[in-house]
């Protein structure tokens, strides 16, 4: 099959398209999946540039999000037929084969069935982020209607959907963008407040807009340096979440106002193999799902590039200006 593999850490160009042998059933359990389109996000890139989870796993085929469709399956299978196109987060940290491929193997649990309203492209831009977004905001952040919250880079591809899925909650939202274009962006996306950060300071900004409280939550998905700041755009008892890792940084204005602190590691259940937080996962891509055949959520994709062109990809995002996703298709 066609495949896009890493061949050793480094710069973009380690990814190299070539043939690779073809997975197959070895589980009960497992499901094959001809993959559609494979969504590219950042933790891609860090995997490429820094390592990859696990040792001695090179060369080494990433992409944790990819859609399809089942074209068999094992003997003890139950959740899937094969035709069923299905959408998921599994892969490409190493251990097992990411989706940068024309197909897949997993167990039938680390799937679940496609918005009937998508693409496959729209579909395989979304599990990571969905996911990181939902854990983030609700399960760390306990959100509620009518709290106000900041989200961080709310173009991104975290933050564009954070956006949506909160305000489906009922909060008041706002969110910093680097861009006047950016901003029309998000406010369609029904963000209610915007602050441009290379114009104006957001802990100002967000501390006018909320008479001088702070945010509810304020969900970080940029640096620490993010976080750090972060801390005093954040209401007294009020929760801040982060994706990144904050360690050296000092803490003392976060304790005098009873912050609750959260991470955000979606990843984690797929490195800790930890089938249960899994379950929660597929959960959240059915209510997903859900959502996005009433038409109430929608990825925004920047860029369609073929398979081939995944060194393209990979150096779009780490340029970090892409609004949105960015799918390989095969």
């Amino acid at each position: 099959m066609q495949s896009i593999v890493m061949t050793a850490i480094g710069t973009a160009d380690v990814l190299k398209f070539q043939d690779s042998r073809e997975p197959e059933i070895i589980h009960p359990t497992d499901i094959k999946v001809r993959l559609v389109a494979a969504g590219v996000n950042p933790i891609d890139t860090k995997v490429r540039s820094n390592g990859l989870f696990y040792d001695n796993c090179l060369p080494a085929i990433l992409g944790c999000d990819g859609a399809g469709e089942v074209v068999a399956t094992g003997s003890a299978v139950s959740r899937f037929n094969i035709g069923d196109k299905v959408w998921f987060c599994h892969g490409g940290l190493g251990r097992e084969q990411g989706n940068y491929a024309q197909y897949n193997v997993l167990d039938e649990r680390c799937a679940s069935l496609m918005p009937e309203s998508y693409s496959f492209i729209e579909a395989a831009a979304s599990p990571l982020v969905l996911i990181t977004a939902w854990g983030a905001l609700f399960d760390r952040g306990g959100l509620q209607a009518g709290q106000t919250v900041l989200i961080h880079a709310g173009a991104g591809g975290v933050g564009h959907v954070a956006i949506q899925l909160a305000k489906l909650k009922g909060a008041r939202v706002i969110t910093t963008v680097s861009s006047e274009q950016k901003r029309d962006f998000v406010k369609h996306l029904g963000a209610d407040e915007t602050v441009i950060y290379n114009q104006h300071n957001f802990v100002d900004e967000v501390n006018k807009l909320t008479n001088g409280k702070g945010a509810d939550l304020v969900f970080d998905t940029v640096s620490p340096d993010v976080f750090k700041e972060s801390i005093s755009a954040t209401a007294h008892f009020g929760r801040l979440v982060t994706l990144l890792d904050p360690s050296d940084v000092n803490l003392a204005e976060a304790r005098m106002r009873n912050l609750l602190i959260g991470f955000e590691l979606m990843l984690t259940p797929m490195l800790r193999n930890l089938p249960e937080a899994r379950d929660k996962h597929i959960a959240i891509l059915k209510q997903c799902a859900t959502f996005a055949n009433k038409g109430l959520l929608k990825p925004y994709i920047s860029q369609v590039l073929p398979l081939k062109e995944a060194t393209k990809a990979h150096e779009l995002i780490e340029q970090r200006h892409t609004s949105g996703k960015i799918v390989l298709t095969m």
